[in-house]
């Protein structure tokens, strides 16, 4: 088996009983990045150097009987968006081309305690904003199960090189989805915790309210692992089995227009599947999802139009002209229309929770439909990709996307949310599924 393909327990093994060495592990990804890079484009600073000497840290500190946990000696990938002190960071945008970070971000820092290897930054849209476009800072990463079809954003980087197999953990961020619909278009598992559980320190605004940072990961077992070093919390155990779990069924959330026919049935299929796990089904109804949308997306325009409000002046020459539309939307909304919003996500906010009352987790759809094609996209256009995953953005609670099947040959997420700090619960909810099924082992045709 080729080292690249090691999980993170099976290098860790084999790097504390010394047949492996984290120099050696390092070096064979980035000698992958080098030959299947240029085909996804998802890294966009490989940083050979830093990732050699953190490697040979790792080293010396199992030589030494230093042992930092799972983590140390294994490579990850940074968004770039999250600033590595020395590092080329351009948050996507022309106008940052060359920028050089001064800080290192607090979630890197945590790995970086716990001996994790970082290989360098992966694409995001321009600014996080919107994509993909052809006018950033770079061209957009490319989706590993069709290069016709978009990777999802804006942790578009972060997807592609968990898919492609790059690299087995990477770091994203999520505003409205920005973790979760990368991860189901490209088939691995993304997890957006609980608002506030993990620091946004060093990390680039876009809609602070909303904001959260979280692992992209290529198994529920490697995305608790990571969690459990940004949270400085425990890693869960993830036992098999969800006998005594009860899980609230959105169902009618995947029933909109636009939705895919394949995506419906692979839900059910979905939650099949879970009650044979043990875990008890009751069809739930969640609030009105209109409504939550348009609140959420009042917020993400107002707080984004004030992130970046010196970019209006010269018509957005500094970025590209998707972001700057979608920028220039919140100039419009009041301080009685961004009020009104807010109240109504507290509202629904306290809806689900009242849901979660009554069952463990709710589970839905990631997004209606598999990846859109990339010719959608022609010219500048921002076209509506259909997804669930804002709504727990303006709520706060933690979703988990795992991998639910294949639709016209592309993959497809299932979404499983919590209460706010119950990340062990979804994940063992994730887990159980991901034990159940083979959709988490398919391989794109690029690896």
């Amino acid at each position: 088996m080729p080292l690249t393909e090691l999980s993170i327990s099976e290098a860790g093994a084999a790097l504390r009983d010394g047949s492996l060495t984290a120099t050696d592990l390092t070096r064979a990804h980035l000698d992958l990045i080098d030959r299947r890079n240029p085909a996804i484009r998802a890294f966009v600073h490989r940083d050979a150097d830093r990732a050699l000497a953190a490697a040979t840290q790792a080293d010396a500190d199992f030589a030494a009987g230093i042992d930092r946990g799972p983590l140390q000696g294994i490579p990850f990938a940074v968004k770039d968006l999250i600033d590595v002190a020395g590092a080329t960071v351009t948050f996507g945008a022309r106008d940052n081309a060359g920028r050089v970070a001064s800080q290192t971000a607090a979630a890197v820092q945590r790995l970086r305690h716990a001996g994790a290897v970082p290989l360098g930054m992966v694409a995001t849209y321009d600014l996080a904003i919107v994509g993909p476009s052809t006018d950033g800072a770079y061209p957009p990463a490319r989706n590993t199960w069709s290069a016709d079809h978009i990777t999802g954003g804006s942790s578009s980087g972060s997807a592609a090189a968990v898919a492609a197999g790059l690299v087995r953990i990477a770091l994203g961020t999520d505003t409205g989805g920005s973790i979760r619909g990368p991860a189901a278009y490209c088939g691995i598992v993304g997890l957006k915790p609980t608002f506030g559980a993990v620091p946004m320190d060093g990390v680039q605004p876009l809609a602070p309210s909303l904001d959260h940072l979280g692992p992209l990961a290529r198994t529920v077992q490697e995305a608790a692992q990571v969690f459990a070093v940004l949270s400085d919390t425990p890693c869960p155990d993830l036992p098999r089995g969800l006998a005594g779990v009860r899980i609230g069924y959105a169902r009618d959330w995947a029933n909109a227009e636009g939705a895919s026919q394949g995506v419906r049935d692979l839900l059910d299929d979905a939650v099949a599947t879970l009650s044979l796990e043990g875990a008890g089904i009751a069809l739930v109804t969640l609030p009105d999802i209109a409504l939550m949308e348009a609140a959420g997306a009042v917020i993400i325009h107002a707080e984004m139009l004030e992130t970046y409000a010196s970019g209006i002046g010269g018509a957005g020459a500094g970025m590209g002209r998707m972001a700057y539309q979608s920028l220039i939307a919140g100039a419009g909304l009041t301080a009685d229309d961004v009020a009104r919003a807010r109240s109504v996500g507290a509202g629904l906010k306290g809806k689900i929770d009242a849901l979660l009352k009554s069952c463990d987790v709710i589970v839905t759809a990631t997004t209606l439909t598999p990846a859109p094609p990339v010719a959608d996209f022609a010219e500048g256009r921002a076209v509506w990709t259909p997804m669930r995953t804002l709504p727990f953005n303006v709520t706060g609670h933690p979703a988990l996307s795992v991998p639910m099947g294949f639709v016209d040959g592309l993959p497809v997420g299932l979404q499983i949310v919590g209460r706010p700090g119950a990340e062990a619960r979804i994940l063992r909810v994730g887990a159980a599924f991901e034990a159940a099924t083979d959709h988490a082992v398919q391989r794109p045709p690029i690896a």
